[in-house]
Formats: structure tokens, sequence, C-alpha cells
């Protein structure tokens, strides 16, 4: 049994094989991919949230996302914690199976927004999108996760791009400057957040013979590179204020909050061991919360 008693609680009721199955989903990034993606919805129409607003969160949250993840686990084959799954099961014997199909059938989904005029045209491209690069992230021979760079780029497009986007679209909305500037700010900022979801797997990783960013960069100057990264998104975010025509003053709530991590961090990084580079990493997500909540703040629809 595991040390953690809700999952003890789950297994019990599902058996370990499809306990395994659902944590390879890994479920606990849901609620951070919901907040990013409902972001974007509610900047495209405000509150009470669209009907399709559960449909639309099922297809990119549970079935694309998770099916990525599932799809990455059944490749990779780790033994030590992993985003969001400390302790990971084995992964199941038909995981990559299960993902594809997980995969597949948000493409299917998504294309009932088609309808959607015109911003379903815009969520099912999305979908479609990030089904090929979830396939040529994890799976050899392509398997661009372990290319430096192309890693990097993937999770930019596919987190700090798209799903902002995705949850606007979603809506029916088309897309405008002011959404653009602000994902491309989101994929910068992810630019940042992406080395740390790295350092404290660099053992690892190399034992695996990945060529990831941390590992191509070394830590120090993965983090410098992490601070450079987000002041270039908060330029964006500025960016996209001042077309929208409001100040950009509760941008600095953000941009504290980042800075206040990594440049600590990176004073010190030499020091820290992978648990405590881990620790860094979901303090990283709690910057991220907050750019988030100040986004909202700055561009809440007025219509």
């Amino acid at each position: 049994m595991s040390r953690f008693a809700l999952r003890n609680v789950f297994q019990r009721i599902l058996g370990p094989t499809a306990m395994a199955y659902l944590l390879h989903l890994r479920p606990l990034e849901w609620p951070i991919m919901t907040a990013h993606m409902l972001l974007g919805t509610l900047l495209a129409m405000g509150w009470p949230l669209p009907g399709n607003t559960f449909a639309a969160w099922a297809i990119f949250v549970v079935l694309l996302n998770g099916g990525t993840l599932a799809l990455n686990s059944a490749f990779d084959q780790d033994e030590g914690d992993i985003g969001y799954l400390r302790n990971p099961p084995k992964p199941p014997k038909r995981l990559a199976l299960f993902g594809y199909a997980l995969l597949f059938a948000s493409l299917a989904g998504s294309a009932l927004f088609l309808k959607l005029k015109p911003g379903g045209k815009y969520f099912f491209e999305i979908v479609m999108t990030c089904v090929l690069m979830s396939i040529v992230y994890s799976v050899p021979p392509i398997r661009l996760k372990a290319r430096a760079g192309w890693d990097l780029l993937i999770n930019c497009l596919g987190f700090g791009f798209f799903t902002p986007m995705a949850g606007w679209v979603a809506t029916g909305r088309g897309l405008t400057p002011v959404l653009i500037d602000l994902c491309v700010g989101f994929a910068l900022l992810f630019a940042a957040l992406y080395p740390l979801t790295q350092i404290y797997q660099v053992e690892e990783d190399t034992r695996r013979g990945d060529q990831t960013l941390v590992i191509r960069m070394g830590v120090g100057r993965s983090l410098t590179y992490a601070i450079l990264a987000t002041l270039a998104a908060h330029l964006w975010f500025a960016q996209a204020c001042l077309k929208a025509h409001v100040g950009p003053l509760p941008l600095l709530l953000s941009l504290g909050a980042w800075l206040g991590l990594l440049i600590p961090w990176r004073m010190t990084w030499k020091t820290w061991n992978p648990e405590k580079a881990e620790a860094g990493m979901y303090r990283g997500l709690a910057a991220w919360a907050v750019t988030d909540v100040s986004a909202l703040i700055l561009l809440w629809p007025k219509h």
C-alpha cells in the first residue's frame, strides 16, 4: 500500500490496476490546468460561465492533458517522483494504448465545437495541434522531450500558449490582439517554469540518457534563463494591458512572486537538494496562480 492515505482509499475502491491508470493521468495537475483554462473563459465571457464549459474542460483537461501525461509515463518508465505524482506506481502494460485512446477521444470531442462560430474552429485546431505535439513529445523515435530546446517549445505552446486560448475560443469568441499578447506572455512564463520541473529530476534524466534543457545548460544557467523569461513574459503582459487600455500596475504583484522565488534560488542553488528543488517547483506553480489572478484583475471583461 502507498504511504498516501487518500490514495489508499481510492485503491481499495478501484483496485491497484485501475488506480495505476488513474494516477498516471496525474489528476493533481487538473486543478492547475483547470484554473489556467478558465482564465481564458472568464476573460472572454465573465461570469456566469457558458453552458459548454464543462464539456470543453473534460476534452482539454481530462482527455487531452490526461492522455498526454499517460503517454509520457508509458514511455518514460520513471521510478522516482515525477511532476504532480509522488511515488508513482509502475506504468501498467497498456498505458500507452490508454493514452492514445484518450488523445483521440479529445480530438473527436473537439469536433463537436466546429458548429460554434467563430471560436469553435479554433478550439478544434488547438486540440488537434496539441494531440500531435503530445505524440511527438513522448513517443520514440522522435521523442522531442529528450531533445533540449524542443522539449521547452512543446511545453510553452501546449500549456502556456494554447491552454488559456482554448478556454477563450471554446466560448465561441474569435481571437483578439489582447488575447494573443496575453498567451504569448504565458508561453514565455512557462519557459520560466519549465526548468523548475526538471531540476529535481536531473539524476534520473541523466541515467535515462535524456538531454533535457537543464542537463544541457546546467542548473545555474537554467535559473538565469528562467529569470530572463519571467521578465520577457511580463513585458508581453504589459503590452496586452496597454492594448486593452488598462494600467499594468497590478502586474508588479505577479512579477514580485516570481522574482522572489527565482533570484534567491539562483544565488543559492548549489545548496539545494532534489527535495528542496521539487518544493521550489511547486512554489513556482503558486507564483503562476498569482499571475492568473493578476490577469483577471487587469483584463476582466467590461460587457
